[in-house]
């Protein structure tokens, strides 16, 4: 692992108190709990965990940069398809996990630019710490607009409108599986003077079907991401009508339970260093896996949920128009070049363009073409 920046005093102390509270809580369970019980804890935990705590987390004072925070583009653009939605059932803008309020101000204002604003802008936010900084930069981004903006913690009963995500599912708790010995095992957390990794035997039941047949190697470490499936369903559960857009990084299943990807996908960030090790600092480090889209498409449908498209981050902003938005920035400012490279890192193949996919769902929505990002649609890979 590389060397990492030392945290202060207070931070520290409060990684102390959340790692006594995962100590007490493996005891209560018999010495052993699932990799997603911990993984809630270090990124959940009321007051402690790495999403409810005080610390900051997007941009550069933070532990990772989102596209939202690399550029205004991305949102201006994303708009185009929520434009889309809006226009076909009405309704109400809901983000899911709002992060600074970058990307609801960006969405905002473009939306106020082509006239489709939604009724509300609502925002299902777990942190108040968060929630605070989101209202803060809507408040200096777009005043005029602030009373559209409600913020919730639970999703709605009912909703009609569009739902966005973005680098929503990465962050959610997910199961670790190891193969070994000719069978495999849930790889989960207890403790020896500290954290330690613990197998138990998975029943063949409980084996994945799309690992149940998979020729892997001995020692084969692999996520899978319950909690993510069940969150799309659920939206599912309280749409009328309307259109669901999750933005992330990931693969389809072919890929993602590739032979070759023997270590998985399980990555933590900690003050823009990249490592594996989820045992470090729990509470002040984010800790996430790659999305597998196949088995969130076959959730979704389960649930009732339409397909409409599936495309790499790049294919999707330059169909809905970001290249057309480049063009028409100011080439006398002197912040232009900066924006211009911004742009290639959220296109380029090497950098989000392809790693990153873009996913929408479509619930009774009446629309007249393709969603607009769709035009490249590379569904057949997620079967």
């Amino acid at each position: 692992m590389p060397t990492l920046p030392v945290p202060d005093a207070d931070q520290l102390a409060a990684s102390q108190t959340l790692l006594a509270a995962i100590h007490a809580d493996i005891a209560l369970a018999g010495g052993w709990i699932g990799f997603d019980r911990y993984m809630r804890m270090a990124l959940y935990a009321p007051g402690l965990g790495y999403y409810s705590g005080g610390s900051r987390k997007f941009g550069a004072a933070g532990d990772f940069v989102t596209a939202p925070e690399l550029s205004p583009l991305f949102g201006r653009t994303l708009a185009r398809p929520v434009a889309q939605v809006l226009a076909a059932c009405g309704g109400d803008l809901l983000e899911v996990g709002a992060g600074t309020g970058r990307l609801a101000a960006d969405l905002l204002g473009e939306l106020d630019r082509l006239g489709q604003l939604p009724m509300r802008y609502r925002i299902l936010e777990l942190s108040g710490e968060l929630a605070a900084r989101q209202r803060e930069t809507l408040a200096a981004a777009l005043p005029e607009l602030l009373g559209r903006v409600e913020w919730l913690d639970q999703l709605p009963e009912e909703f009609v409108g569009c739902i966005v995500g973005n680098e929503v599912l990465d962050a959610m708790p997910c199961k670790l599986l190891h193969y070994k010995s000719g069978a495999w095992h849930e790889r989960g957390v207890g403790w020896d003077d500290g954290l330690i990794w613990v197998d138990k035997p998975l029943a063949d039941a409980e084996v994945p079907d799309c690992l149940r047949d998979a020729d892997l190697p001995d020692g084969y470490l692999t996520e899978i991401q319950p909690e993510a499936q069940a969150f799309v369903a659920s939206l599912a559960g309280c749409v009328r009508a309307g259109a669901l857009i999750l933005p992330d990084y990931g693969f389809a299943q072919a890929e993602y339970y590739h032979p070759q990807r023997h270590r998985g996908t399980l990555m933590c960030h900690y003050r823009h260093h990249a490592h594996d090790d989820p045992f470090y600092l729990p509470g002040l480090q984010d800790i996430t896996t790659h999305v597998d889209f196949s088995a969130i498409y076959r959730a979704a449908e389960a649930a009732g949920w339409q397909l409409e498209g599936y495309t790499s981050q790049a294919s999707c902003l330059i169909d809905a128009g970001i290249l057309e938005l480049v063009s028409a920035l100011d080439t006398g400012d002197a912040r232009h070049f900066q924006a211009v490279a911004a742009v290639q890192k959220l296109l380029q193949p090497a950098e989000m363009g392809e790693l990153f996919k873009v996913i929408a769902f479509s619930k009774s929505l009446p629309l007249t073409g393709l969603l607009a990002g769709f035009g490249r649609d590379d569904r057949s890979g997620l079967l």
